[in-house]
């Protein structure tokens, strides 16, 4: 079986014999995954009424269990955003009525935000799309196989993921 990046692999080979073409085979085709990917998480967020952004939001919030809610900090930590970014998605998503701000008990001058009942029931609903969509993605490779793989991606992205800064 080949693929566009086995005939793009092989052009550079022809081209430039002097250099080790070698990475592109396994990086063009994660490149390439991830394109096909970012499709299947829009439509699947799509369906929802929900942007890829507000997907990660809410799905932090449902991720830490009943009440579904966390401090704007732990939200920074989870999406990679900067604060005001994540201000802005706040105020986005709690104008929709998928989150709510609440004081924090914890802290006089702090807040929690807390998915609503709307937010949590869009959170369910698009990530059961999403990894139905995900699943079609990985159909052609056996639960070893995909097991494997998870595994050796695990090792190329773990380095990054414990860089602090």
């Amino acid at each position: 079986m080949e693929d566009e990046v086995d005939r793009l692999v092989a052009a550079w080979r022809r081209e430039r014999p002097d250099l080790d073409v070698g990475p592109l085979e396994v990086l063009s085709r994660v490149s390439r995954l991830a394109r096909h990917l970012d499709r299947a998480r829009r439509q699947a967020f799509s369906e929802h009424s929900l942007e890829p952004w507000e997907f990660d939001v809410l799905t932090a919030l449902r991720r830490a269990g009943a009440p579904y809610q966390l401090s704007p900090g732990q939200l920074l930590t989870q999406t990679l955003v900067t604060s005001g970014t994540m201000t802005n998605r706040i105020d986005r998503l709690a104008k929709k009525g998928l989150v709510e701000r609440l004081p924090d008990p914890n802290d006089r001058r702090g807040v929690l935000v807390r998915l609503t009942e709307e937010g949590r029931d869009r959170a369910d609903s698009s990530l059961a799309e999403l990894l139905e969509q995900e699943r079609a993605i990985l159909a052609e490779l056996s639960p070893a196989q995909q097991a494997e793989l998870a595994n050796l991606l695990r090792q190329l992205t773990a380095p990054f993921d414990n860089v602090s800064g």
